[in-house]
């Protein structure tokens, strides 16, 4: 049974906490004198006013979710927040189309960094600071659940940790879920400062390093200026993002072990660290190979661009520091690649995860070694532990799912009018939440150029990427809401 009283009480507090922030973003306008109070102002009262409503339906109810609920609210709030998030850019007539709006903001909360702006640079401070800052707040994903509200109603936190959380993961940072958020929150303000503070350091004014940091430590990707990190022609600027970037990538657990535990051997003996890692290495070597081959870079350069776009699309962030579209066709098509293992599970990356793509290998090798030895036990393990079995039928479901989604959608994109290579990297880019893509659209474009459809169907298409699938197709089952 379905509680739909304490849905709309979670997703009214959430709706008055996204009032307030928007609240705070009016200060900008407020202060430098830019047009764009009243669009901040508006969309805060509206929120507010639909927050409340929430709550007063919501008022009296019991303080307990099932696990159906949690799956409703996990889904639901996504797109209710992008649809009030949209507001500011639509009221303020920065984007004049709301389909448009939504499109921005839903790539901004599942820190996708897709856009529909052919002039980034001319929005003012207020809706530059909020489109930031939506890919803040959405790579934090299950922590802004467990820290900011589920305490407020005094729940169990392990429904909405199932929910949104379908990756296999190890190695928690406390037995209570609610108490390892909290670590991970400090974790994530941990990174969040000493990214703005390397950027300030590296030459970026303050605004610069806020927001660009808010992009790269959610490894979302969105950029003050229209041709991301490349506008700044800064080496230093570059080597801190790359460096912040893969950091984001990393199981955040692991990073508590290490920064606050001073464990590092946990790092080296973690399975898909290691498999991160190397992929990570291996993927940039051949790309700068080909660069070193191709002759137009020196071997720094090769090496330092290299480095930085396999970060980037590994992990999902999506900044560009020059057109790899230029690039030879084999050396572009690698970083195609790249899109799909994403970073490490428990990270705020997207993609299918590593750890995944580890369990699919070792499952795929066990099974040529049965086939010489039909009575084997082989079990497969990860970081010394064995995966159970209903954890490999998920995910090959979940690989399965993740092909034919992407199948889906390169035919819905090729009928909605895309070439086909820009219809294939759009459908792997907007499952990914990687934000950039290959084809027509390429690096440097925005997505301006989708039909209205397209771009309702590719907001849904980061919602389902981000969610990691089985939350999202579990509401579209009539089974899910039956009585029992």
């Amino acid at each position: 049974m379905i509680h739909y009283k304490i849905i709309c009480r979670i997703i009214g507090t959430l709706l008055v906490i996204e009032s307030l922030i928007l609240l705070l973003c009016s200060l900008f306008p407020l202060l430098l004198k830019e047009n764009d109070f009243f669009g901040f102002l508006a969309s805060s009262l509206i929120t507010a006013c639909a927050g409340t409503a929430f709550l007063v339906y919501g008022k009296g109810t019991k303080n307990e979710i099932s696990r159906r609920d949690a799956y409703v609210v996990v889904t639901v709030i996504w797109i209710i927040f992008s649809l009030f998030g949209a507001l500011p850019y639509f009221i303020s007539g920065y984007i004049s189309s709301f389909t448009d709006a939504f499109f921005e903001t839903m790539s901004g909360f599942t820190t996708t960094g897709a856009t529909i702006l052919n002039d980034i640079e001319l929005l003012p401070h207020g809706l530059l600071f909020w489109r930031s800052l939506t890919q803040w707040i959405g790579g934090l994903g299950i922590v802004f659940f467990t820290v900011a509200v589920l305490p407020i109603f005094g729940l169990d936190d392990v429904q909405l940790f199932a929910a949104e959380s379908t990756a296999p993961t190890h190695g928690k940072t406390h037995p209570r879920i609610s108490v390892s958020g909290r670590w991970i929150l400090v974790i994530y303000m941990v990174l969040t400062i000493c990214c703005t503070v390397s950027l300030k350091l590296c030459g970026m004014n303050f605004f610069d390093s806020v927001s660009h940091t808010f992009c790269v430590i959610s490894t979302g990707g969105y950029s003050t200026k229209n041709s991301s990190i490349a506008f700044f022609a800064s080496h230093s600027i570059e080597n801190a993002i790359t460096t912040f970037m893969f950091l984001s990538g990393v199981n955040y657990s692991l990073l508590y072990f290490m920064l606050f535990k001073g464990k590092l051997k946990r790092m080296y003996r973690d399975t898909e660290f290691n498999w991160y890692f190397w992929v990570t290495i291996t993927f940039i070597f051949i790309i700068a190979i080909g660069l070193i081959v191709k002759g137009s870079e020196s071997p720094v350069d090769s090496l330092r661009h290299s480095a930085f776009q396999v970060v980037s699309i590994l992990t999902t962030t999506g900044f560009t520091t020059t057109n790899y579209m230029a690039w030879p066709t084999l050396l572009w098509m690698i970083l195609g690649l790249c899109m799909y293992p994403g970073a490490c599970a428990g990270s705020s990356t997207g993609a299918m995860k590593n750890v995944r793509i580890v369990i699919l290998f070792k499952t795929m090798r066990n099974e040529f070694s049965r086939i010489l030895h039909p009575n084997a036990i082989l079990p497969v393990r990860i970081s010394g532990k064995v995966i159970p079995s209903s954890t490999k039928q998920s995910v090959l479901a979940f690989t399965i799912f993740y092909f034919g989604i992407i199948l889906f959608s390169w035919l819905l994109f090729i009928a909605l009018g895309l070439d086909l290579t820009t219809a294939y990297g759009s459908a792997i880019s907007y499952i990914g939440n990687v934000g950039v893509t290959i084809g027509g659209n390429g690096n440097m474009n925005s997505c301006y150029m989708l039909p209205v459809a397209g771009k309702w169907f590719a907001s849904m298409l980061m919602l389902v990427g981000r969610l990691e699938i089985f939350p999202v197709l579990l509401l579209l089952t009539p089974s899910f809401w039956k009585s029992r």
